[in-house]
């Protein structure tokens, strides 16, 4: 079986992360004759994907490039919005049945193209409960749900106790996301910090990533001594070991993947209780949800897991434990179900 998987995503974000942990998993599977990525020139899935047996990469800037050299397949699977006009465009000129993985829970707008678009796809597939629900509005298909997996690795522990020791004595709550506070609210995190630095002077909060709005938070920041901005890092899960707490104060999420890989180092976790989030944190076994848009809920929430040892330790050992149906593996072997048909 042939599988083509369109991703047009410009930068490299969690939707591009699954797609790569989801092409490796199938490289192996006997099922699957080859595969081909259709993705931006200068994509950084392409070094990801590196040296993967029986796949080919083909450039595509926009919907309407890449089909000519790609070619038939079985099943195209668009795995963000402008791939599934592609997919879409793909099915006219081959024939070739496609399936959309929607990972994003803001509405989809109700365009005539994109309802043309969902409703001729073989199967949507929602990634959390609520876009299951935004999706069962527009087809009246079942929506399989297949949760995103955590990122299997072996942390380089050197440059989690580097970054420690560059912060001696200090308790560290780690962000990661796009800096775009509209989805991630890091603004949320900072007036969190504000609240907490005088009192509290030995919690540190550490940002990563980059977006649109670094350059703006980090200005209205800059007075605060227990903020600190890392950039981004393409090594990312090796810092997070270095994190006694991790932060995820989104406004909008369809899951969060980063919370899994958060997991997998045993990291508690406080995070909004909003989108797909509640579906893999479950208030105080696999984390702390709180009230989204609020730094005070926060605030008091971070106070409570670094008085709590315990409790930290139990909800962050408890998560760990149910990370299984989060595999690579897991995630793999259910797309595969949806090709076979």
């Amino acid at each position: 079986m042939h599988i083509i998987h369109a991703n047009l995503a410009k930068g490299f974000r969690g939707g591009e992360r699954q797609t790569v942990l989801l092409i490796k998993e199938l490289a192996a599977n006997a099922n699957i004759s080859r595969q081909t990525l259709v993705c931006q020139p200068d994509s950084p899935m392409r070094g990801e994907l590196s040296g993967v047996p029986k796949l080919r990469i083909v450039a595509a800037k926009h919907q309407l490039m890449g089909h000519h050299a790609t070619g038939k397949a079985k099943i195209v699977h668009a795995h963000e919005a402008k791939a599934v006009h592609w997919a879409w465009l793909h099915r006219v000129l081959y024939k070739s049945e496609y399936i959309i993985t929607r990972r994003v829970d803001t509405p989809i707008k109700r365009k005539p193209t994109n309802l043309i678009f969902y409703k001729k796809a073989h199967s949507c597939v929602a990634i959390s409960n609520i876009i299951a629900n935004e999706l069962t509005s527009l087809t009246s298909k079942h929506i399989p749900i297949i949760p995103s997996a955590f990122t299997p690795s072996s942390p380089s522990l050197e440059i989690a106790q580097s970054l420690k020791h560059q912060y001696p004595g200090r308790f560290i709550i780690g962000h990661i996301g796009a800096v775009v506070d509209r989805h991630k609210g890091q603004r949320i995190l900072i007036e969190a910090a504000e609240l907490l630095e005088k009192e509290y002077p030995e919690l540190l909060f550490i940002f990563f990533g980059k977006g649109e709005d670094e350059s703006a938070l980090r200005k209205e920041s800059s007075h605060l001594s227990n903020v600190k901005w890392m950039g981004f890092k393409s090594n990312i899960l090796d810092y997070i070991e270095a994190f006694d707490l991790f932060a995820f104060p989104s406004r909008n999420e369809g899951l969060g993947s980063i919370l899994l890989d958060v997991m997998n180092a045993k990291v508690p976790i406080i995070a909004s209780n909003t989108g797909g989030i509640p579906d893999i944190v479950k208030h105080q076994k696999t984390g702390i949800l709180v009230q989204p848009d609020n730094a005070r809920a926060f605030k008091e929430a971070i106070v409570m897991l670094y008085k709590d040892e315990d409790l930290a330790n139990h909800i962050s050992e408890n998560a760990f434990l149910r990370l299984k149906k989060y595999s690579s593996k897991s995630m793999a072997d259910s797309y595969l179900n949806i090709y076979l048909k």
